[in-house]
């Protein structure tokens, strides 16, 4: 089984519209007013050790689900003819009108921001230093929320239903049934019971082969985006590239990335069997950006000129990422259906992008994203993707004699050596010392858990990492992965 995630674009209704930024507006209250209760417990930790903290994300349910029902959430004077007032305790008065999951995912990502904060500080976590959990602003922050399917136990009906009513649509609680604009045929036929066999009891049952996680809706520019995880099944055997032998250890292909020509994929020979130059959207787009960028300065703060300028550079910003995840989907699908070893470099992205010369060509290009694209999607066919050493001279290294040079300058797009005469490019020539780097090292590879070979590990069933709200394959992104490896 795999995790994968479908994202379409929705067509709400106005009265939609204005639900679905309820629901944002709702997931926001409730992530600060979780925050809220947190400072204020370790305000009163320091006076008095014995107060708990609620840390976890359920002990922040349970705080906040406390709240909305108590005095301070909300209450009501009742003021009768004679004076005497009475005091009715209301709480939170409009919890009523969104669904109660979006408070519950709400604290439970706020759960998992102070697990990283606690493992930052006591070294348990890797990564970049975590800091304290900040407030959320509307406006600075990203309108979207998650809804988890449930099955109701009277009906049987499952909360989130894909194609109930219309083939285009995607029914959510307290939502309704909202028009998408794509096609969802193949999550559909994911989606649809049909009989195949258990392999616990070897009976025949009537299932879905899939079954549907949750939803992240999410507003980009004035655009709307329901993104649904789904825990699918693996690829039929046919799609999956077949077992090599232990003692097989040929086939690599080597994979240099790069600015002039973002990937160049060559075997260890030298043979290049891809070339791909970067679409570069934000280059390509940095006059439009600028132009809208000076129309956002210009206007009024808080004025229907300045919030129609904001949409209109949202926009732009959204065409261009779009374009970016478009074209690594497309490059890393082909890659890991056509070749079966791949081997690439371990580049320290975060380091590079200090340079302020490349920083901007860096992030453009996406070479973190192509990695990570690469990793989930080489699993779900069963390629095998390795990380070469960080250390390993790659580009300076002559491919036919292994004669290392003491230094190359960027702008030398030659690769020439002075010891046997080669002279090749040099990012084909780099391609091709990763893939011989591959089949050298490889009987002596250590497993993925040490840091070598990166496969897919499957994750849980819960609402998982949020990072990018759950935009694609299993994590974040941009175009549905699923339908690129059809």
């Amino acid at each position: 089984m795999r995790h994968t995630t479908f994202r379409f674009a929705l067509d709400p209704t106005p009265a939609q519209a204005a639900l679905l930024a309820r629901h944002a507006g709702a997931s926001r209250f409730a992530y600060n007013q979780c925050l809220r209760m947190v400072t204020d417990a370790l305000a009163a930790q320091r006076a008095d050790p014995r107060v708990m903290v609620p840390w976890s994300g359920f002990d922040l349910i349970n705080a906040f689900n406390a709240w909305k029902r108590s005095e301070d959430a909300g209450r009501v004077f009742a003021v009768a003819t004679d004076g005497a007032a009475t005091k009715q305790v209301t709480g939170l008065a409009w919890r009523g009108e969104v669904s109660s999951q979006v408070f519950e995912e709400a604290a439970i990502d706020l759960g998992r921001a102070l697990a990283a904060y606690d493992g930052a500080r006591n070294g348990s976590r890797e990564g970049r230093p975590v800091g304290f959990p900040r407030r959320k602003r509307k406006g600075r922050c990203r309108d979207s929320f998650r809804l988890r399917n449930k099955t109701d136990r009277r009906t049987g009906q499952a909360s989130l239903r894909v194609g109930d009513g219309h083939p285009r649509s995607v029914t959510m609680p307290t939502i309704g049934a909202i028009r998408i604009h794509d096609d969802t045929r193949r999550l559909r036929r994911l989606l649809r019971p049909v009989h195949h066999l258990e392999p616990q009891t070897g009976t025949q049952v009537l299932a879905p082969r899939a079954k549907l996680l949750f939803a992240t809706c999410r507003r980009r520019g004035n655009r709307w985006y329901v993104s649904l995880n789904v825990h699918a099944p693996d690829l039929h055997p046919q799609r999956r590239h077949g077992p090599r032998g232990d003692r097989d250890h040929g086939g690599w292909v080597g994979l240099d990335r790069g600015l002039a020509a973002f990937v160049v994929a060559a075997t260890a020979d030298g043979a290049e069997v891809g070339r791909w130059q970067a679409p570069r959207p934000l280059q390509r787009g940095m006059v439009g950006l600028r132009r809208r960028a000076r129309a956002v300065a210009r206007a009024q703060p808080r004025s229907r000129s300045r919030a129609r300028a904001v949409r209109r550079l949202s926009r732009r910003h959204a065409r261009i990422a779009d374009t970016r995840h478009g074209f690594l989907h497309e490059v890393s699908a082909w890659l890991v259906q056509t070749h079966d070893r791949l081997c690439l470099e371990d580049l320290a992205v975060a380091n590079l992008l200090r340079n302020h010369h490349l920083a901007r060509g860096i992030s453009d290009a996406g070479w973190a994203e192509l990695a990570r694209q690469l990793s989930y999607k080489a699993g779900w066919l069963g390629a095998e993707l390795v990380v070469c050493d960080r250390w390993f001279p790659s580009t300076k290294t002559c491919s036919r004699c292994q004669t290392v040079k003491r230094q190359i300058r960027l702008d030398e797009r030659l690769f020439h050596c002075g010891r046997c005469g080669l002279t090749m490019d040099r990012d084909r020539n780099a391609a091709a010392n990763l893939a011989a780097w591959a089949e050298r090292q490889h009987a002596q590879l250590p497993d993925r858990q040490a840091g070598g070979r990166v496969t897919n590990a499957l994750g849980g069933e819960g609402a998982g990492r949020r990072g990018g709200d759950g935009e694609t394959g299993p994590g974040e992104g941009g175009i549905d992965a699923h339908a690129l490896l059809a």
